[in-house]
């Protein structure tokens, strides 16, 4: 496995996956299972998920729902790794703590989405939030991971793993690679309400990828519109988020043909939602028959589960043992 380039993709236990998920990270990878110069390791990373207020009652039911997803969507448990983090958490954490030794409070504070999250959540500013990017490290470079497919949003998390990976070889001669963001045509999918991207935490801006055809229409239905017609489509408007899907979902020719179309007899924008409801539907309607199939057979889930753990720990260990010869330790 040495010889092969891995690629880790982490999402967090909040729930289904969207499409916007789906288009952003996975379909991406999954183009590479049959690729022999890369290793995938796909995570629901359910630790991150306490390193802000949530429900203990339905944690792991989250986890487990973002597994059937993956495994719905074509993840191959014979070709790549699928991973909960929480089954390698001693090791996730025996890392991060090293990793913090070398990283300082005033660094982990002036990330911008620290700080976000401070106004977000003003009363549980706790140490796991501050050490989330630390942990975030720890997850992609335990695997020696070189590229992580993420939206533009994360760059300064993987600067962060970055330095880590840098701090760590001059201090101390490992050989972490400094993971590089990995492109997909899908890295940024708009949301629905066109108020950035879409997202599981924003009510009205994602379609799940077990919505049947009824749901997506009605969630497109409330996507807004202009009046269809115009010398210009405006950037960054809804109009240009809307036809940004049409683009990743029915490809560029159908995203053109529409851009000529506003132009010149103008937009109907109820056929459109239509048209663009079916194709996403049809994508999806292949993933949620497989999803039935894991569904129906819990302990083939389960045993994959524990398989990917084992295939993980194997791997975080050696990581590990090497950290802590290179520091001193052993």
């Amino acid at each position: 496995m040495k010889d092969k380039k891995r690629i880790f993709s982490g999402i967090r236990a909040t729930g289904r996956l969207h499409i916007g998920n789906y288009l952003g990270a996975v379909k991406g990878m999954l183009k590479l299972q049959k690729d022999p110069k890369y290793e995938m390791l796909f995570s629901v990373v359910d630790v991150h998920a306490m390193t802000t207020p949530y429900d203990k009652k339905t944690l792991k039911q989250k986890t487990r729902e973002v597994v059937l997803d993956y495994l719905a969507a074509g993840l191959d448990p014979e070709k790549s790794i699928l991973l909960v983090q929480s089954k390698v958490a001693d090791l996730h954490s025996e890392l991060m703590f090293y990793f913090s030794t070398i990283m300082t409070v005033a660094r982990m504070q002036h990330l911008p989405t620290f700080k976000e999250k401070i106004k977000q959540h003003p009363k549980n500013v706790t140490m796991a939030l501050l050490n989330y990017p630390v942990l975030m490290a720890a997850d992609i470079l335990m695997y020696k991971s070189e590229f992580v497919p993420t939206g533009i949003d994360q760059e300064p998390h993987l600067e962060v793993a970055r330095e880590v990976a840098r701090k760590m070889n001059s201090n101390y001669g490992t050989n972490f690679p400094e993971p590089e963001r990995f492109d997909t045509l899908g890295r940024y999918v708009p949301s629905l309400t066109h108020v950035g991207k879409m997202s599981k935490s924003v009510e009205g801006s994602y379609i799940n990828l077990v919505d049947d055809l009824e749901t997506i229409k009605k969630r497109l239905a409330k996507a807004p519109t202009d009046s269809g017609k115009g010398e210009k489509i405006p950037m960054d408007s809804p109009i240009s988020n809307l036809l940004h899907l049409v683009g990743l979902i029915q490809g560029e020719k159908r995203k053109k043909e529409y851009q000529e179309q506003y132009k010149s007899e103008g937009i109907r924008y109820k056929d459109l939602k239509e048209e663009l409801a079916k194709a996403i539907y049809k994508e999806l309607e292949p993933i949620q028959k497989r999803r039935k199939k894991y569904e129906k057979n819990p302990e083939l889930v389960d045993r994959i589960i524990e398989e990917g753990a084992e295939k993980a720990r194997k791997i975080a260990k050696e990581t590990v043992k090497e950290v802590k010869e290179k520091m001193g330790l052993i």
